[in-house]
């Protein structure tokens, strides 16, 4: 008898606080610009404390008198968590970003959601789990097609707004022009001169994008190719987690996790990579090892050998965590079978840099100088210090400015992968020291770029296996905390950065147009050098240089020049004495050499033609 009124009370504190959260997000919402940081109190006359208090009891009357009629407690308990989120959105998008109070929303986050789950006396759970997967498969394919349209839009409107630099898409766009006439990596934008962009990289993985490119060839084509590659990383993850007994609805919140995970979109921000290809296919590699499916393994191994000269690293690293895993468990077939992916690896990562050190221009070591001797700049001494001096290579992965990116990475998925006694999993976080936390290139561990697209695939892998050891009880919670986490930070860092491309395009549609029509002007034959932002669009002829970097001999070679003049550093080189004089002087060099204004727009935008 005793219950019954307890019961009533945690129904009305329930509605008080659901009605509460309601009315602050409100309030919140419609306050001035200048009171939505969290710290600034704005005049009483903004909160209206008078008009809150009486909204929140018109929504508690109203609550309580709908609650009568039907039950409202699993949608008041969803609303709850669903409402704050909105709150903390509020704050994270409209002022500014703060990692403690973003770590103390997630807490109180936490706290709603488990309560939403559970209730007040671990009642049964709101969620219904059957074993039917479709509502969950058709709720992913949805959110997958959303995002493949997000990342395909930002990626145009870069290319359309002239936002995509020489270095390094306006090389991607003229080499796939190049593969598409005559079957060869060819490009003139990167080393200032004609060579095969496999001597800088080795990437024959691109191939695979040729066949589409060639259906409609624009540069944009591979913006929208690479979204695709991406997105379809969650097929490999909905496997797995089947594959380790995930339900329907627990791979579905994983695979929206990886989908609003910020590193994803985040490192499509710099265009087309080939590292884009690393994410779906070590995803790929782990579902076959799961399986002991040993011709997929090897396929895959290799495919994962074309994406870049270093993805054998990836590969490797795999290798010994299958050799450690077999030995531990006396499996011989593993053993055998991870002894050979090791050795491939090896085997290819040193024929492979030879090839460079010998025919191109070498493997990029310098990244690692910050872990090289002085008498010594091999990759090899990297390996040594980094042995037999873990303290240095401890201190470079936590160094302040790498702190924010293991919280944007790590920290949003909640130290899963972490979260495990089979001790041997823990060599699959290599890649993600080894990559993203020990070089100094600042690069490398910023999520707007593309170097986290391999580690992110060994992170989920681990977070779904570490998930699937948990108590199935707790997975449901900890996957809506992880998604939580996840879709703020995507809304709080990769969302603003691509609305304000595709805005500024939306704003100044009129005016790049008028810059395609004059750059149409310039023959498809005729050579080339343009400013930087500019490369992209004239990336379909087979001689173009980089106005920034082209030698004077190229420069002075090319029928036509393009110059955005509000754009100094595409003429910094000319500079003299360390002012800003680089335009004037280059005007003056190409008057000296006869080049004439052939076509400008609004005096920003100037094309000069060498005179014959």
């Amino acid at each position: 008898m005793n219950s019954y009124p307890a019961s009533r009370i945690a129904v009305l504190l329930r509605r008080l606080l659901l009605s509460y959260l309601i009315t602050v997000t409100a309030l919140y919402l419609m306050l001035p610009a200048e009171y939505l940081v969290p710290h600034q109190i704005p005049p009483l006359s903004a909160l209206s404390p008078l008009r809150a208090t009486a909204i929140i009891a018109v929504l508690l009357v109203a609550l309580s008198v709908l609650g009568h009629f039907v039950n409202t407690a699993a949608a008041e308990r969803i609303l709850m968590p669903s409402i704050f989120l909105i709150l903390t959105l509020g704050v994270l998008l409209r002022a500014s970003f703060s990692f403690p109070y973003f770590w103390l929303s997630l807490i109180i986050e936490g706290i709603l959601i488990h309560y939403a789950i559970h209730g007040h006396n671990r009642a049964e759970s709101v969620f219904t789990v059957t074993s039917s997967t479709w509502v969950p498969r058709c709720f992913l394919i949805a959110l997958s097609l959303a995002l493949l349209c997000f990342l395909s839009l930002w990626g145009i409107c870069r290319v359309r707004g002239f936002a995509t630099p020489s270095y390094d898409f306006g090389i991607f766009a003229q080499m796939f022009h190049s593969m598409k006439t005559s079957g060869l990596p060819m490009t003139t934008l990167e080393r200032d001169g004609l060579l095969s962009h496999f001597r800088v990289h080795v990437s024959p993985i691109y191939y695979l994008m040729l066949p589409f490119y060639m259906l409609y060839p624009h540069p944009s084509t591979l913006q929208v190719l690479q979204a695709v590659v991406l997105v379809s990383s969650v097929i490999p993850l909905w496997l797995i987690g089947k594959h380790h007994g995930l339900s329907g609805w627990q791979r579905c919140l994983l695979c929206t996790a990886l989908l609003l995970f910020p590193a994803l979109a985040g490192g499509t921000s710099y265009d087309l990579h080939e590292n884009c290809f690393l994410t779906p296919l070590i995803l790929w590699l782990f579902l076959w090892i799961d399986r002991q499916k040993t011709i997929p393994i090897y396929f895959t191994s290799v495919l994962i050998f074309t994406v870049k000269e270093d993805a054998a690293v990836y590969v490797a690293v795999i290798a010994l965590w299958m050799i450690l895993r077999a030995l531990l468990h006396s499996n011989r077939k593993e053993t055998v079978l991870g002894l050979i992916l090791l050795a491939l690896s090896v085997g290819y990562f040193l024929s492979v840099t030879d090839y460079l050190a010998t025919v191109g221009d070498g493997v990029m070591s310098d990244r690692y100088r910050n872990l090289m001797p002085d008498d010594n700049e091999s990759l090899f001494s990297v390996a040594i210090v980094a042995i037999f001096h873990p303290t240095k290579m401890l201190s470079e992965c936590v160094e302040p400015e790498k702190l924010s990116y293991i919280g944007l990475t790590m920290g949003a998925l909640l130290g899963l992968p972490l979260l495990t006694r089979r001790y041997e999993r823990f060599l699959l976080l290599i890649p993600y020291i080894l990559v993203n936390l020990i070089p100094d290139y600042v690069y490398q561990h910023d999520i707007f770029f593309q170097y986290s697209f391999g580690s992110l695939a060994c992170l989920f892998y681990l977070t779904a296996i570490n998930l699937a050891d948990l108590r199935a009880q707790i997975r449901l919670p900890l996957l809506i905390y992880l998604l939580s986490t996840c879709a703020v930070l995507f809304i709080a860092f990769p969302m603003p950065r691509a609305a304000d491309y595709i805005t500024r395009y939306a704003d100044n549609r009129e005016a790049h147009m008028q810059t395609e029509q004059l750059l149409q002007t310039i023959p498809e034959d005729a050579t080339v050098t343009a400013g930087t932002f500019l490369t992209t669009y004239l990336s379909s002829r087979e001689v173009i240089y980089d106005l920034g970097y082209a030698s004077r001999k190229h420069l002075l070679e090319s029928e036509y020049v393009v110059i955005d003049i509000h754009h100094e550093g595409d003429f910094a080189q000319y500079a003299t004495g360390g002012k800003k004089n680089g335009y004037p002087n280059l005007l003056k060099l190409l008057q000296h050499e006869g080049y004439k204004v052939h076509a400008s727009l609004d005096n920003r935008l100037i094309v000069f033609r060498k005179s014959t």
